[in-house]
């Protein structure tokens, strides 16, 4: 069977979402293309408002149904699906800090006050969902403002192109003896499809036996910083622990940043803690899933890797059917015990609270 089309089209596909991505992160506007009608749309975190909002008419804003959610926005046009984006108008003119302190959680206190509101029919549904999950993967508040033109151009389905963990593959390989094992090894993952890097550190001598496995998403402030908000870091190192404890074992360090969100938005997750959030609330006030991660890309790794089962380090049995559910057997989970601190305590409890295990 020849797959070649098929590569060449998810190749296309992913490169219009990279560069859909970089123009989102740049401030510049896309158009979605979906169901042969296009929506045109602004990022509100990086663009210039100043310029870009109007000074009279309607000003049409997209929001993520959690963000909606938090500022009581009910769309009545999408009942059947609670989970669609958000469309409202706001007659202008309107300052570009009004449009922030409706997009961004952590302005809440600062401006509570915010209205009145007026729901709108979404102009293209799938345009708008696909348009939230390049926010997403660009690490950007999900929220644009709807205009009249753009020059880059993307179709919806070209999100999940971005993302496939198919296309990832082994590019690098090399001995690197840590502090917890001098007898380890290395290896580096790329995709064609996106540009994020990952990696996987062999830890001791394989053998036939199940190897000890930790999926561990990186935290810059935890794994490097030694933030104390969080037990990242120690969860990391008690994993390296354990692994020189069996046979053997494998690191899956996944950049998948605050659970997939990316680090300023995890950084702004940080602020709404300070505030009294927990992080399950942090999460969906800033308008994302509870938990963003994509274990196909550690299913992908242990397969290029060649283990096919596991026994996984890990207190969240939620990562145990995320794996499972991409193809890997879980042998057997092993819980990771970590000391609470005063800094991460509340983080620790309430995540317990609210989801019956740490996530």
């Amino acid at each position: 069977m020849n797959t070649a089309p098929h590569d060449e089209a998810r190749k296309a596909a992913a490169r219009r979402a990279a560069r859909a991505i970089d123009a989102l992160r740049r401030g510049w506007p896309i158009g979605v293309e979906a169901d042969s009608k296009r929506l045109n749309l602004l990022p509100v975190e990086t663009a210039n408002l100043d310029e870009a909002l109007p000074a009279s008419g309607t000003i049409s804003l997209i929001l993520s149904a959690s963000r909606a959610a938090t500022l009581k926005l009910l769309n009545q046009f999408a009942a059947a699906d609670p989970n669609l984006p958000i469309q409202i108008s706001l007659p202008a003119p309107v300052t570009a800090a009004e449009i922030i302190a409706i997009v961004d959680p952590v302005l809440d206190m600062q401006y509570p006050m915010k209205g009145p509101f007026r729901s709108e029919p979404l102009t293209n549904a799938a345009a708008a969902t696909a348009a939230m999950e390049l926010a997403r993967q660009g690490g950007l508040l999900p929220a644009f403002l709807i205009v009249d033109e753009a020059e880059d151009q993307v179709e919806a389905k070209d999100a999940t192109a971005y993302a496939d963990a198919s296309a990832l593959i082994i590019s690098a390989h090399a001995r690197l003896p840590v502090a917890a094992n001098a007898e380890a090894h290395i290896y580096g993952f790329r995709s064609d499809a996106d540009a994020t890097d990952h990696v996987a550190l062999v830890v001791g001598q394989r053998d036939s036996s199940t190897p000890v496995v930790r999926l561990h998403s990186e935290c810059l402030t935890g794994d490097v910083l030694g933030s104390l908000k969080c037990d990242c870091g120690p969860q990391l190192h008690a994993a390296l622990d354990q692994m020189t404890e069996a046979n053997w074992g494998v690191l899956l360090y996944l950049r998948q940043e605050g659970r997939g969100i990316g680090l300023i938005n995890k950084l702004r997750a940080y602020a709404l803690q300070d505030q009294g959030f927990d992080t399950v609330d942090a999460n969906q006030r800033l308008g994302f899933a509870i938990d963003a991660r994509d274990f196909s890309i550690a299913a992908r790794m242990l397969e290029l890797l060649n283990i096919p089962k596991v026994k996984l380090l890990t207190n969240n049995p939620e990562k145990v059917e995320g794996l499972e559910a991409c193809g890997v057997t879980v042998e057997e989970r092993l819980p990771v015990k970590i000391a609470a601190n005063p800094h991460n305590a509340f983080y620790l409890e309430t995540k317990r609270d609210r989801t019956g295990h740490k996530l």
